[in-house]
């Protein structure tokens, strides 16, 4: 299939539709072994080779194809990220491992009084709360909306963070010392709801994840977390032998 056609004026940026019309072929399964060079790409958009770097940058950031040094690119057929159901994992440092780009859209970051999630933190239901309420971007597309009540007692220092590019535990810890190491966490699949469905732009009849959270310093209940994830993008693994079994969860 060739390029699509390029609009040289009034439309968007020449990297931007040369980005998105590799996503197109990308997809379209055009390019099953090697992926285009940057001079072969230059010549077949006819556009500069500072456009197609920035197309390529993008593509990358994205996981759409990949990135090592002194090898031709490929696209990207397994985009899973595996994360261990047994450690209390972060989804920031195993997207970042996987080598995605990662950010968070902040929807709410504020202090408010939840009874119900008050008991849940062994708590008064007056006690006020933390609510931060993120949607999680891993290479730029939705991945899921997470949810983080923690006691403001505990958790007022990190008001005032730019949680768009960083961790909850991480920012917790450097601040206030404290740092969930245990916990217990209930995973559930189901239809979404209207908002999540618009949100996580999750794909007609597919369903997703539900995971509940509470974690634990010691016997201190400093978390609860509620976190929706794109059930296309979320794959839950076991492993088994004669003595026992664990399970890992990720995303593809």
């Amino acid at each position: 299939m060739p390029p699509g056609a390029i609009e040289r004026v009034g439309g968007p940026p020449l990297w931007a539709q040369v980005r998105a019309d590799l996503r197109r072929r990308a997809e379209d399964g055009e390019f099953p072994e090697v992926f285009p060079g940057e001079l072969e790409l230059t010549a077949q958009y006819d556009v500069s080779r500072t456009t197609v770097r920035e197309a390529l940058r993008a593509l990358r950031a994205e996981g759409v194809v990949t990135a090592e040094r002194g090898r031709p690119s490929r696209v990207v057929t397994d985009r899973s990220l595996t994360q261990p159901v047994g450690a209390l994992y972060s989804l920031f440092a195993s997207v970042r491992a996987a080598g995605l780009s990662q950010r968070s859209i902040v929807r709410r970051l504020d202090r408010r009084a939840d009874g119900v999630v008050a008991a849940r933190l062994g708590l008064e239901e007056s006690t006020p709360l933390v609510h931060l309420e993120r949607l999680r971007l891993a290479g730029e597309e939705p991945l899921a909306l997470d949810r983080v009540w923690l006691p403001a007692a505990l958790a007022a220092p990190p008001l005032d963070v730019d949680f768009s590019h960083t961790s909850v535990y991480d920012e917790l810890a450097a601040r206030t010392g404290v740092r969930p190491i245990e916990g217990e966490e209930r995973i559930r699949a189901l239809m979404p709801g209207r908002v999540e469905r618009a949100v996580l732009e999750v794909p007609p009849h597919a369903a997703v994840f539900a995971i509940d959270r509470l974690g634990r310093d010691g016997e201190r209940r400093v978390e609860w977390r509620t976190t929706v994830v794109r059930g296309d993008r979320f794959v839950l693994r076991a492993g088994f032998s004669a003595t026992g079994y664990h399970v890992t969860v990720g995303t593809s």
